[in-house]
């Protein structure tokens, strides 16, 4: 089967840890080689597979806790998991939804599957140290609804999911890992680690974001500035707040005047 409809059967796992390692499984096998119909034009009724947990709610009901305790520390990582679960899908959703588009973008967005599916079984490796699993702790779905909302048209997924949430990855992950040095424990210094490799990975994730946005735009006669403003407003993304990562920000593609214009 070619490499579409195999990433469509995996985005339907509900199995967290069946969903990460066929992801994983599926990069490897479709790296160098294998079919991949560009023009294939599949049709699934949303969401992906689930599982039972975590409980989803509002984010406003996601509890705070102090990394200082034990709890607190395995919400936090419980939550970044979370996000990378949900990464996972996105790469997936990315690759199966939208036809048209060059071989190589396909396979970016593998790669792209791959490195969130090995984010996420780093995340719950660690979790299982400490003696809890991913679905422990309830959790949100703010990054999937910004897929659903953005399934339509691939120029609108690339400007807001990678350009815009993930961009925020990076400009958070340096908070957290500051937060995480604070408390010193060898638990949370391993957290540490993980986040720097997904740190790295997740500057090359935007970067893909970006070139393809760009691309888009490029083919569709659409200014890349003014037509990712106007998608911001009318689907309600996040408004862009300092602290910034610049440096990651720009080895993740951002023009020096993208930069400039972020607020202060």
């Amino acid at each position: 089967m070619e490499l579409r409809h195999r990433a469509l059967a995996v985005f339907c796992l509900n199995d967290p840890h069946l969903k990460a390692t066929s992801t994983i499984a599926l990069a490897l096998e479709f790296s160098q080689c294998g079919a991949v119909d560009c023009h294939l034009t599949l049709a699934y009724a949303d969401p992906p597979g689930r599982p039972h947990q975590p409980e989803l709610v509002h984010p406003q009901q996601v509890p705070r806790r102090s990394p200082f305790t034990r709890e607190g520390h395995c919400a936090l990582v419980h939550a970044i998991a979370h996000i990378e679960f949900n990464a996972i899908d996105l790469a997936l959703d990315a690759i199966w939804r939208f036809s048209g588009m060059p071989e190589t973008y396909y396979r970016d967005w593998l790669q792209v599957a791959q490195e969130e599916a090995q984010h996420f079984t780093l995340l719950r490796n660690h979790l299982l140290d400490q003696g809890h699993d991913y679905g422990d702790f309830v959790a949100h779905s703010g990054l999937w609804t910004m897929c659903e909302n953005t399934r339509h048209d691939v120029t609108t997924r690339m400007a807001l999911v990678p350009r815009t949430l993930e961009a925020r990855g990076l400009d958070a992950t340096p908070i957290i890992q500051a937060k995480l040095r604070k408390v010193g424990t060898p638990r949370a210094l391993a957290a540490v680690a993980i986040l720097d490799t997904i740190l790295a990975e997740e500057v090359g994730h935007v970067a893909i974001g970006n070139r393809w946005y760009h691309w888009l735009c490029q083919r569709e006669g659409l200014d890349p500035a003014a037509f990712s403003a106007d998608v911001a407003a009318r689907h309600g993304a996040p408004r862009l707040k300092p602290p910034f990562n610049l440096l990651a920000r720009k080895l993740a593609g951002f023009s020096d005047a993208e930069i400039a214009a972020l607020p202060q």
